[in-house]
């Protein structure tokens, strides 16, 4: 039968529709087989470009020095959608992990150190660095530091340079330790607010701003002392380092305001005059400088460099093989959960269980930079480590910048405890602070009434009075608690309770102080824990695990695409709060914001004290900021 003229039609368009999406298909599978290949060759495909000969490793040093980035990449994404500033966090791990590898690495030949951004520290933290410093120098490498200027933290840093330069128009601030704090015992009078406190410890002076108008003589006591230990330290050490004569910093500072006469106010030629460095020159000199010593570019317009994040990522670990866990312990410790950079009850014992139960974990490192905080979610801390070592994994605790109070009681189960000797440890004290404004409410025509069937139905109402009752149970606890504090530090310490008693009363001391105190076993560095962990494991090699909060997936792609930005967060809404509370207090008192902001942040700490914790709750927190 002859076919119909519509059949050919029919035929030719099918015909023609099947080779259109026969086309469609092979077009889109060689486009996506091309995006596998451009994603094989990123991956796997040689990685970076190989570092030649003769390269400057150029370590900007921008951002927080911190033990842990506070931060994930999901908060770096909502900060950046609305707006907010973001903060950078420089990890110490990843500075040490820098010059360490290239001080091995034979083309890597020098440094340029830049510490114009680099902010904070605490002297554990930045001698770590300056050791670090020390190591690459060994390896014979010169390391260049330059700055516009350098505050007093960051020079500690820069006078382990071979060679420590600044701008003409620069200065080095060294301004010694302390500070003066606030207190405000005749304002809250003035405003009817009540501040009870519940203590032990002659020196635990942490409430003491809101119950007097000046220190305690124990508390100037102590501070005195810890300051002028730390300060004696920070002096000898940039003394050593710049070859200078013993006490040559304090008599520059003494000499200051004759030195600004008789330099016309040309701080940056007093500053070259007290060899604190050799020479002032712009970034453009620096350049040349460093073109002349080593190798110009490919371009030819500056010296050959690596920078500190380009080397970071180059570097790798082991994936497989034993392994140390290491758990980081930073910020203020709080009941329940805790997100990066903080501490939880619950989640920093959940990361030392996952380390115990690891069979690749042969010991774990805690490293502690806290200055306490809950002794209940302590207490949980430190069981962890005790069943850790029960079940035959060594625990070593290294101490950053701080480890104090309830910093120094989750550091209490470990077979060593290795201070830094700037280390600011102990403060073995135990406290509770409930504020009330009985006064205010009268002030105001406010009455509070009503038949509680007990009376502790309602013993602690911010409105009312306190009971004595409630007091007295609330003293009683606080007592309970120091003498299980002293109780257990004597037990770890191998001492007897009156002795710890001797040097606790919630008095701080420095690491080295701790050491001559028998508080801590060793002074060392967090290398030195690495160690003698592996030691005390019979470890020949291992590797470094981090035993942190897993990350979703849409965190782990938002940190491929972006892990600088995930790094660069940190406490961008608590700078907003601080911010909006700056204001408020400038407003309501016309106190210039500097100083409005150390007040909002004092008060801003006494109002959620009520919030943050239930009533029976008592408080194992020094007063310690990091200088």
């Amino acid at each position: 039968m002859a076919r119909s003229p519509f059949s050919y039609i029919r035929s030719g368009f099918g015909f023609f529709w099947r080779a259109l999406d026969a086309g469609r298909r092979t077009i889109l599978n060689l486009l996506f087989l091309a995006l596998l290949i451009v994603l094989a060759i990123a991956i796997f495909g040689g990685g970076a470009k190989p570092i030649a000969a003769k390269t400057t490793l150029v370590l900007d040093l921008k951002g927080q020095l911190v033990e842990q980035t506070s931060a994930s990449p999901r908060d770096a994404l909502l900060t950046g959608v609305q707006g907010g500033e973001t903060l950078r966090m420089l990890q110490l791990r990843d500075v040490l992990k820098v010059l360490d590898a290239a001080a091995k690495d034979a083309n890597i030949s020098g440094a340029v150190l830049l510490t114009d951004e680099m902010q904070g520290g605490g002297p554990a933290m930045l001698r770590e660095v300056a050791s670090a410093i020390d190591r690459f120098k060994a390896s014979g490498k010169t390391v260049v530091a330059w700055g516009t200027n350098y505050d007093q933290n960051q020079y500690l840093v820069a006078a382990h340079a071979n060679e420590v330069y600044v701008h003409p128009m620069g200065v080095v601030m060294i301004e010694g330790y302390g500070r003066y704090r606030n207190y405000y015992r005749d304002a809250l009078d003035k405003l009817g607010v009540t501040v009870n406190l519940m203590r032990v410890g002659t020196y635990k002076s942490f409430a003491e701003p809101y119950i007097a108008n000046g220190p305690s003589p124990a508390a100037a006591e102590a501070d005195a002392y810890l300051n002028n230990a730390l300060w004696t330290s920070y002096t000898d050490n940039v003394e050593k380092a710049r070859k200078l004569p013993k006490g040559q910093i304090m008599k520059s500072i003494d000499e200051l305001p004759a030195k600004v006469a008789e330099f016309n106010g040309d701080l940056a030629k007093i500053t070259l005059a007290a060899k604190l460095v050799d020479g002032l020159k712009t970034r453009d000199e620096i350049r040349d400088l460093m073109i002349k010593r080593g190798a110009a570019d490919d371009e030819g317009k500056s010296f050959r460099q690596v920078g500190f994040e380009d080397y970071l990522a180059r570097q790798s670990e082991p994936m497989t093989g034993d392994a140390i866990g290491v758990v980081i312990a930073q910020g203020s410790i709080s009941d329940g959960t805790a997100g990066p950079g903080s501490i939880g009850g619950d989640s920093t014992s959940k990361l030392i269980r996952a380390a115990r139960e690891d069979k690749n974990i042969k010991a774990v490192v805690l490293r502690v930079d806290s200055p306490g905080g809950s002794a209940f979610a302590s207490e949980l801390i430190r069981r962890e480590l005790e069943l850790t070592r029960a079940a035959g994994k060594p625990v070593v605790v290294s101490m950053g910048n701080v480890a104090a109070s309830g910093g120094y009681w989750i550091s209490m189960s470990a077979d060593e405890v290795i201070a830094e000797p700037n280390t600011i440890t102990g403060s073995i004290g135990v406290f509770a602070i409930l504020p009330t404004a009985e006064k205010v409410a009268d002030k105001l025509g406010i009455h509070s009434a009503g038949q509680p069937t007990t009376w502790l139905g309602d013993a602690y109402n911010p409105l009312r009075p306190l009971d004595p009752r409630f007091v007295q149970v609330m003293q009683g606890s606080v007592n309970h608690i120091y003498a299980d504090f002293t109780a257990r530090a004597a037990k770890a310490r191998k001492t007897t309770p009156e002795k710890i008693d001797a040097v606790a009363q919630g008095r701080v001391w420095t690491g080295a102080q701790a050491k001559e105190r028998g508080l801590v076993d060793t002074l060392g560095s967090y290398g030195d824990a690495l160690a003698s962990a592996a030691k005390r494991a019979k470890l020949t090699g291992y590797r470094t695990v981090y035993i942190e909060r897993e990350i979703s997936k849409f965190e782990r792609v938002l940190g491929m695409v972006g892990g600088t930005a995930a790094q660069a967060v940190g406490q961008s809404v608590a700078n907003a709060v601080s911010a909006k509370l700056n204001l408020g207090v400038t407003a309501a008192t016309g106190l210039p914001p500097g100083a409005a902001n150390g007040v909002a942040q004092d008060m801003a700490w006494l109002a959620d004290i009520k919030a943050s914790r239930k009533p029976f709750t008592v408080i194992t927190h020094c007063l310690c900021e990091v200088p």
